[in-house]
């Protein structure tokens, strides 16, 4: 695109601000953002043969203020700053970031991801940062090529959320100085966006909608390929409901056949259960972890988020499964849904030990900006929350009506440490050590000895144990940005938002999807 030449474009995932004001950094981080490599190869593309300078800022595994040397006005080529991904307890954070640059001459500025897609972001808007309401392919040449005139437009993306067909660049990857961040070399893969259920907690369908819309078999294996040479040890395809995915045997079977050898972690839904021969697959084709959204033992608890498609009575035929491939399980759990009892999450943790997956993640219930279940709870006066930085799973932000808050998080701490607990996890390795014989044994080793460790390790600090890596480190805090935040926007705090309605074309695509 020819009207992007001479542009520097600077792409940073905002971490968030901890309970202590300071910004979440950390010298090992689990998990590198997927949205970083995507946007920079889309950009990339997009320049085609014309000049074009990307740099790409994951915040939370830079550990010193180095970058910020970035979102000042540049003398020779005006400057685009992306806040990507932002999630409503990243809100702040992006706000922050946008009014630095535009205070140190940077001519152009713009948030997207999950917060602006699904909340209302109006009283934020008209103060020279723009919001992106949909997903990058839909807006992102318009943004680049009104970002090299030096004039964006306040909004993008109102009429349309999401890109119809996915036919995204090769992913380019990061460098490996920036792979050396995380704890392994890692990157994240989405073939396919979409998912097919409604759960009332989930924002996963109004950030991507019910259609599963899957991007070109080669695109992928040509991602995987450039990640095998490049460094990468683990792949985590961050699609939701891969066992949904439409061609994923096609997929597996591509990646037996190339015999890539590159383990991978896979997101799937509890109907896994009755898959035995993509379980199969996923194995040969090197799927050393299977995530799925457990979430409850209580079939009124999922039956009133509207998770249907879970059966409990199903979740021991998932972990058998696992076991017989050498694939390691990993099981997501909510706490505090809004029958639970003390009695109540204390046997969920009691099945949970006795089902046995070989890894646990816990959450504290939380209505997330922009779904079905913040909207009621908002409605009806149940959030106590303020702060969005706060609404990040690990925070009690709303009234429970059985258990106080302090509780509720004393409940998180128990379940963690206790499923972690010395005698379980030596157990768990040493089967996982004698069943998976293949490449993705050290794999496998790590996601139950390292998972576990870092989760004892975290509650111990009082952190979650997802919080983002080891080794936190303190630069800099919401104080040092405060009075920037009221000049640019004229607020201390940004209000809890009202949802973002859907657009009709976005309607009529969920509609389609669930009549199919």
């Amino acid at each position: 695109m020819g009207g992007s030449a001479g542009l520097r474009v600077v792409l940073v995932k905002p971490s968030k601000y901890g309970p202590d004001g300071c910004v979440e950094r950390f010298r090992r981080g689990f998990m590198p953002n997927s949205t970083l490599p995507h946007l920079k190869s889309l950009t990339l593309a997009a320049a085609g043969s014309h000049g074009i300078e990307v740099h790409a800022v994951d915040e939370y595994v830079e550990t010193d203020l180095g970058y910020l040397r970035l979102l000042k006005r540049d003398r020779d080529s005006p400057t685009l700053l992306a806040l990507v991904g932002v999630q409503s307890h990243q809100i702040h954070r992006a706000l922050d970031l946008a009014a630095f640059a535009r205070r140190n001459g940077v001519e152009s500025c713009v948030i997207g991801g999950p917060h602006p897609m699904t909340c209302d972001t109006s009283m934020l808007q008209g103060n020279g940062v723009s919001f992106a309401l949909s997903e990058a392919e839909v807006v992102w040449p318009a943004i680049l090529s009104h970002a090299r005139d030096g004039e964006l437009l306040p909004v993008y993306g109102r009429e349309q959320r999401w890109e119809r067909d996915l036919d995204p660049a090769v992913l380019m990857l990061p460098e490996k100085r920036d792979l050396g961040r995380y704890v392994v070399p890692m990157l994240g893969v989405y073939p396919a966006r979409g998912c097919p259920f409604s759960c009332n907690f989930c924002s996963v369908i109004r950030i991507a909608g019910q259609r599963v819309r899957t991007q070109p078999i080669e695109t992928t294996l040509a991602s995987l390929r450039a990640a095998k040479t490049g460094g990468v040890k683990l792949v985590m395809f961050t699609s939701d409901n891969f066992n949904k995915v439409p061609g994923v045997r096609d997929l597996l079977g591509a990646m037996i056949e190339e015999d890539l050898r590159l383990p991978f972690f896979a997101q799937c839904d509890a109907q896994i259960h009755r898959e035995e021969e993509l379980v199969s697959l996923l194995a040969r084709a090197g799927c050393f972890q299977i995530f799925v959204g457990a979430e409850s033992f209580s079939r009124e608890a999922l039956r009133e988020a509207h998770k249907l498609h879970n059966d409990p009575a199903r979740y021991a035929r998932i972990v058998e499964l696992c076991r017989e491939q050498g694939i390691t399980s990993h099981f997501s759990n909510i706490l505090g849904f809004p029958g639970d009892t003390e009695a109540e999450v204390l046997e969920h943790l009691r099945r949970l030990r006795e089902l046995g997956p070989d890894v646990a993640s816990f959450y504290i219930l939380t209505p997330i900006p922009g779904t079905e279940q913040y909207d009621e709870f908002l409605a009806e006066g149940r959030i106590t929350e303020e702060n969005l930085d706060r609404f990040d799973g690990s925070t009690v932000t709303w009234r429970h009506p059985h258990l106080p808050a302090d509780r509720l998080r004393g409940l998180l701490v128990r379940c963690t440490r206790e499923f972690f607990g010395l005698g379980d996890v030596a157990s768990k390795i040493t089967r996982v050590y004698r069943r998976t014989r293949d490449f993705r044994r050290r794999q496998a080793l790590y996601a139950v000895a390292g998972h576990s460790a870092l989760s004892r390790i975290a509650v111990l600090s009082g952190l979650h144990p997802m919080a983002g890596g080891v080794g936190r480190v303190r630069l800099d805090g919401a104080a040092d940005y405060e009075e920037t935040r009221r000049a640019v926007y004229g607020l201390a705090r940004a209000p809890l938002p009202r949802s973002l309605a859907l657009s009709k074309a976005d309607i009529e695509s969920n509609r389609r999807a669930s009549v199919a």
